[in-house]
């Protein structure tokens, strides 16, 4: 009987030695779980903390950017002035962010934001760069044909001395075909479905100067004659010659008719704006004397347009037409670069892009500022 209770009292003991044994397992456990939650809520929230700083050193790089862009604007352009800002509120959120904008138009211009939320900071840098209209040989917003025996290369008028420069042309259409090579060759990328840049471009005001007709005659148009025309036509071997540096807007369309010329003397310089079509007929076309690129530049300001152009010999020029379908008709060289609705090219042509275009000051037509290197 007394074995009988030892038994009992020894199993009591050994249940509330396992119970204890458990307790402090559980106890363990729950120490560590409660230590491990709380310090995955202290990452979440030092993560999150850096996260929306991050994002406040963003927008107020992006902010930078804008307010140079804004700043562009104004004419003349002036460094003295550069955009700065201290502790702004990010919308939405109680993240702040600074930053301050140095150096000039010589030597580039550099962001530094800094982005603040409760103990976190983030601080970003980057160094801006004009960003021209003529980056790329050819970009359009639909679709590129370029026909056999077409090659499309790249120099640079104002550095002679590298011997590749790669090109682009692209399409911000996604869709399939909208660029046909036809056994065409291209040195360097043909790219589909890219971010576009096509900013509206405004003609300055001109005087109103009537219209343009001639034949069998050559026609001097010089600085005095620079203003607003309701159309040029040149027909039967007619020429008009550009004598200095000319701005016209033509509010009407351009007919080159058989062997006219529209001819652009040593030293001179051409800045045309065109609301309507431009058509060359047959041994038609621009001979611009200069061969430099910038001396010629054509902007369509019009919509559904069409330009046709042809190239008696090399061609120099650029055109900026982002609602234009532009055909090039020429067995010869063209160079210069191309933004348009639609490109094609019919011939066997060597469509070269001068590198020289990129390089472009406060005063061009359609510069912004945009983010040449990023870091952190």
């Amino acid at each position: 009987m007394n074995r009988k209770k030892l038994l009992q009292s020894k199993r009591k003991g050994s249940a509330i030695a396992l119970m204890m044994v458990a307790l402090v397992v559980l106890l363990v456990t729950g120490v560590g779980l409660l230590s491990m939650g709380l310090r995955s809520r202290v990452f979440a929230l030092r993560t999150a903390s850096e996260i929306a700083a991050r994002c406040a050193a963003d927008a107020g790089l992006t902010k930078a950017i804008f307010e140079m862009n804004q700043n562009l604007k104004v004419i003349p352009w002036s460094d003295s002035n550069l955009p700065q800002v201290t502790n702004e509120t990010l919308a939405n959120c109680d993240a702040i962010f600074s930053y301050t904008i140095t150096g000039n138009d010589l030597s580039g211009y550099t962001v530094e934001s800094i982005g603040n939320y409760g103990q976190a900071e983030r601080k970003v840098r980057s160094t801006l760069r004009l960003k021209g209209l003529f980056d790329s040989a050819i970009l359009v917003q639909e679709t590129i044909t370029l026909k056999m025996g077409t090659i499309v290369d790249g120099y640079d008028s104002q550095n002679p001395d590298p011997l590749d420069v790669p090109v682009q042309i692209a399409t911000t259409s996604a869709e399939p075909g909208s660029i046909d090579l036809g056994g065409a060759t291209v040195d360097g990328e043909a790219l589909v479905g890219v971010s576009g840049y096509f900013p509206v471009v405004t003609p300055p005001a001109l005087p109103d100067m009537g219209t343009i007709d001639i034949q069998m005659t050559t026609l001097t148009i010089g600085p005095e004659d620079s203003g607003e025309y309701s159309s040029i036509y040149l027909n039967n071997n007619a020429i008009m010659e550009i004598n200095g540096d000319v701005v016209l807007y033509v509010t009407g369309d351009i007919w080159l008719g058989q062997g006219t010329e529209l001819q652009i003397t040593p030293d001179s310089s051409l800045t045309l704006y065109l609301d309507g079509d431009l058509i060359a007929g047959n041994s038609s076309g621009v001979n611009n004397e200069t061969q430099d690129t910038t001396a010629f530049v054509l902007y369509g300001t019009g919509e559904d347009q069409t330009f046709e152009l042809k190239a008696k010999s090399e061609w120099y020029g650029a055109i900026y037409a982002p609602n234009a379908d532009v055909t090039i008709k020429a067995g010869s060289t063209i160079a210069g670069a191309f933004v348009c609705s639609s490109f094609s090219s019919t011939g066997g042509s060597l469509i070269l892009y001068d590198a020289a275009l990129r390089d472009v000051t406060t005063t061009d037509v359609g510069v912004v500022f945009v983010v040449d290197r990023w870091y952190e």
